[in-house]
C-alpha cells in the first residue's frame, strides 16, 4: 500500500513542515507581545470559547458540572480581566498548520483535491470590542484578518479540513470589519438570570423571559446551529462539517458573514430565535445583494434546554431555512448540457431567475458526566437547487464526544473525536460526473460514494491564554469521489486568547 516514493514525500513534506511552523509560532509570538506592549485596560475582557458563547451552552455545562473555567490558580487568558466594565476588548491568533502525503488518485479535475503531498498554513487574527450603553443595549465591532492558505486552496473536499480558511485565496490580508451589530433587550419579566460575559454579550444577568433583537453584520453561526462540543475551530474540531451542519447552506459572503436582522425569545429553559439576511450576488461570492425582492433568506431555530439524563443537562435544537437568490438547477444544467449547449454541464448557465433552496437541521449535546458529551447533527437539504454559500452537502449527519483532561489533571485539556457522514443527491452527483463543476468540487468525473471522515484532537493548555493543538483526520472518498483518496490530514494548531 505504501511504497518508497511514499515515504520519501512524507519525509520531504515533514521537513517543510518544520519550516512552517517555526514561522507560525514566531507570528504568534509577534502577536503576543504586541498585545501585551499595548497593556490592555485591568477592565478588558477575553473572548470565551466559541463554544461556549450561548447562554444554552453555559446553562448546560452549569448542569452538569463542567463550566468550563479554570480554576483561579489556572487562568485561560493572557490578561486578568474585570466582571463590571462596561466594555469588552479582546482578541485571538489562531494558526493552523495542515499537511498531507501523496494519495492515490484515478483522475483528477479542476476542483480535486490535490493528490500530490502539500502542506499549507493559514493564519486568523481577531480583534472583538463591545460597549455597553446602557442595561439594555450593546453595541459589538470585530475587526478580522485572514491569511494563509488552506490544502487545495479549500477545494476538493465537500467537508474541508480546515474553517479558519477563506474559500477565495486571491482576497487581501488586509484586517476588514467582520461584525458591526447593535444588541437590544426587551424585558418581558422582573425575575433575572445569571448570565456570561462573551465577545457578543455584555450583560451578566438578563431577565428569564425577554426579546433580544440583533442588527448589523454578523455570521448566522455566531447564533444558529451551535454545539458546546462541535462549534470552535479554535480549541476544537477543524473540519467545516464537524464545527456546522454541512447541509446547513447558510448565507454568508465568502468569509462568512452577512447583514440581516435577528429576533429572539428566550424564556427559561427554551428559545426562539428568527434572522432574515442578505444573500450573496453569486455562489461563493464576497459582495451580498441589497435587493429582498431578488434575494435574501430566512432562517428560524427551536431550542430546548433540559435534564434528558438524571443530573445530567442535554440541548436540543430544530432548525428550518429558506434561501432565495439567482441560483442554478443541477437537472436543468444536466438537459441544457444533453441538449448541446457546452462542454460539460455549467449550474451558472442559466438567465437571471430567483430559485428557493431550502434545508432542515437537528442538533444535540448532552453531558454524560461533569467532564464527558456527546453530540451530534443531522442535515437536509432539497439537493436539487445550487450550492450557493456554505459547502456542497445536501445530507450530513455527525456523531461525536469530546473530554476533558481532570482526570489526568489537566482542567484546561480536552480530547475529542467526531464521525462525519456527507451525501449529495442524485442530480448534484450526476451534475458532477458530467464534469460539472460547483464552486469547491470537481474532479472531471465521478464515481459516487459518501464522504467519510473521521476526525480527532487534542488540545493541551500550555500557559495562560497560549493553547496548542494536534488534529487528524482520515477522509474516505474525498469529493464523493470512490476513485480518488483516502487520505490522511495531521494538522498542529497554535492558539492565543488575549
Amino acid at each position: 500500500m505504501f511504497d518508497a516514493n511514499y515515504f520519501e514525500n512524507a519525509a520531504v513534506t515533514m521537513q517543510r513542515i518544520k519550516r512552517r511552523l517555526t514561522r507560525a509560532l514566531g507570528v504568534v509570538g509577534a502577536g503576543a507581545l504586541l498585545f501585551l506592549a499595548w497593556q490592555l485596560p485591568a477592565g478588558a475582557q477575553t473572548p470565551a470559547e466559541t463554544d461556549e458563547k450561548t447562554q444554552a451552552s453555559q446553562t448546560a455545562d452549569s448542569q452538569s458540572g463542567d463550566t468550563g473555567t479554570a480554576p483561579a490558580e489556572d487562568p485561560t487568558t493572557v490578561f486578568p480581566h474585570s466582571e463590571t466594565a462596561r466594555y469588552w476588548i479582546s482578541g485571538q491568533a489562531n494558526v493552523i498548520l495542515q499537511w498531507h502525503a501523496a494519495f492515490p488518485a484515478a483522475y483528477s479535475g479542476p476542483n480535486s483535491f490535490r493528490a500530490h503531498a502539500e502542506n499549507d498554513t493559514s493564519k486568523l487574527y481577531t480583534l472583538y470590542t463591545g460597549y455597553a450603553l446602557s442595561h439594555t443595549t450593546e453595541v459589538f465591532l470585530d475587526l478580522e484578518s485572514a491569511g494563509g492558505h488552506g490544502l487545495s486552496d479549500a477545494l476538493g473536499v465537500a467537508g474541508f479540513t480546515n474553517l479558519d480558511v477563506v474559500r477565495n485565496p486571491q482576497l487581501s490580508q488586509v484586517p476588514y470589519v467582520a461584525r458591526l451589530m447593535l444588541r437590544q433587550i426587551i424585558p418581558l419579566s422582573s425575575e433575572t438570570v445569571k448570565a456570561e460575559r462573551g465577545p457578543f454579550a455584555l450583560a451578566t444577568t438578563l431577565p428569564a423571559r425577554r426579546i433580544e433583537i440583533r442588527l448589523g453584520k454578523f455570521s448566522l453561526v455566531d447564533f444558529f446551529d451551535l454545539n458546546t462540543d462541535g462549534s470552535d475551530s479554535h480549541l476544537q474540531f477543524l473540519n467545516w462539517t464537524a464545527d456546522n451542519n454541512g447541509a446547513y447552506d447558510y448565507a454568508a459572503n465568502t468569509r462568512g458573514y452577512t447583514d440581516g436582522v435577528m429576533l429572539e425569545y428566550d424564556d427559561h429553559q427554551w428559545s426562539v430565535r428568527f434572522a432574515e439576511t442578505l444573500m450573496p450576488k453569486v455562489a461563493n461570492g464576497i459582495n451580498l445583494d441589497a435587493d429582498l425582492a431578488r434575494a435574501r433568506a430566512e432562517n428560524v431555530e427551536g431550542e430546548y434546554r433540559g435534564n434528558f439524563l438524571p443530573r445530567r443537562a442535554g440541548v436540543v435544537r430544530v432548525l428550518a431555512y429558506v434561501n432565495h437568490a439567482n441560483m442554478g438547477d443541477y437537472r436543468e444544467a444536466i438537459n441544457n448540457f444533453l441538449s448541446g449547449h457546452g462542454t460539460r454541464p455549467d449550474i451558472t448557465a442559466h438567465p437571471p431567475e430567483t430559485r428557493i433552496k431550502y434545508g432542515f437541521g437537528l442538533n444535540f449535546e448532552q453531558a454524560l458526566t461533569s467532564t464527558a458529551r456527546v453530540f451530534g447533527r443531522y442535515g437536509w437539504n432539497d439537493g436539487k437547487t445550487e450550492s450557493f454559500a456554505y459547502t456542497e452537502v445536501d445530507r450530513a449527519l455527525e456523531l461525536g464526544a469530546d473530554l476533558r483532561g481532570t482526570a489526568w489533571r489537566r482542567h484546561n485539556d480536552k480530547v475529542g473525536a467526531a464521525f462525519l457522514l456527507n451525501a449529495i443527491s442524485g442530480d448534484h452527483a450526476r451534475y458532477l460526473a458530467l464534469g460539472g463543476l460547483g464552486f469547491l468540487l470537481g474532479d472531471g468525473a465521478l464515481t459516487y460514494g459518501r464522504e467519510k471522515i473521521f476526525e480527532t484532537y487534542y488540545t493541551l493548555h500550555v500557559w495562560r491564554g497560549l493553547f496548542a493543538s494536534f488534529d487528524l483526520q482520515h477522509i474516505n472518498n474525498p469529493g464523493y469521489n470512490q476513485a480518488r483518496g483516502p487520505v490522511f490530514v495531521p494538522g498542529l494548531r497554535a492558539h492565543v486568547d488575549f
